[in-house]
């Protein structure tokens, strides 16, 4: 017989859409993706920190370019994308919370935070599989989701509720855009430590709180969600779409 081989994790030759891209998880999975071969546009608002990641990038062999961009303003993102080639990866890192105890929450702190990890993704992705569409490719669409998408969380039913619709549009559309060769999927991450999550961790009740949930003798870290970003987006996920890779901890496990 002749033997298996492992597919390839690389992504020579592809092009990669970082979104959220200027600090945090986006940061590490655009360097995840360019390790591996990508060429990879990086979008922000943050023109300094975005400018300033790129040359980091570049001065190490990488390949990476700045994208000024607002993913919360659909129009302008869907015109900046439709002047443009079809990315063969996306990567949506770009996400907000406001906690607070639901029976506190505000309707300008709702609309902010499902403006954008719902309502921008939402479009973002649609905008990216529709590029790829129109010009018959295939493609992996992976938006950065949470734990909190599987669970509910003290103090987080506004954020929990929008990563929750994250997991749901990801079925639908891994369902509908299937037949064009474009997956669709989610990485799930516990608490990683960020610029997002250090008023979290500040807090020693809540820190107590997660120690106690993660099953791991530590926290989160960047690094520990690149290698599930190159595997979703490389030949080595072939098979999978409309689920979700939970990066937990074993969180979720009880």
């Amino acid at each position: 017989m002749t033997l298996p081989r492992t597919p390839s994790f690389r992504l020579d030759g592809r092009r990669a859409l970082v979104a959220g891209a200027s600090s945090g998880i986006g940061a590490a999975a655009a360097v995840a993706l360019a390790e591996q071969g990508a060429e990879v546009w990086l979008a922000a608002r943050r023109r300094d920190q975005l400018e300033a990641l790129v040359a980091q990038m570049a001065a190490e062999g990488m390949r990476a370019h700045a994208l000024i961009l607002d993913i919360a303003d659909v129009p302008a993102t869907e015109a900046t994308l439709a002047a443009m080639p079809a990315f063969d990866v996306l990567v949506n890192s770009a996400g907000t919370a406001r906690h607070s105890p639901a029976i506190d929450t505000t309707p300008e702190d709702f609309d902010a935070v499902q403006g954008l990890n719902f309502r921008a993704a939402y479009f973002l992705t649609r905008t990216v599989a529709r590029k790829l569409i129109a010009e018959g490719k295939p493609g992996s669409l992976i938006n950065i989701s949470s734990q909190m998408a599987h669970v509910g969380g003290i103090d987080r039913a506004v954020y929990a509720a929008t990563k929750h619709a994250v997991e749901g549009m990801t079925k639908s559309m891994a369902i509908e855009w299937g037949p064009h060769s474009i997956r669709v999927n989610t990485i799930a991450p516990t608490f990683i430590r960020t610029e997002l999550t250090a008023v979290t961790f500040a807090n020693p009740e809540r820190a107590a709180w997660i120690a106690s949930k993660i099953k791991l003798p530590r926290v989160g870290e960047v690094q520990d969600l690149m290698g599930a970003v190159a595997f979703l987006a490389s030949d080595a996920a072939a098979m999978i779409t409309g689920t979700s890779l939970v990066v937990d901890g074993g969180w979720t496990a009880d």
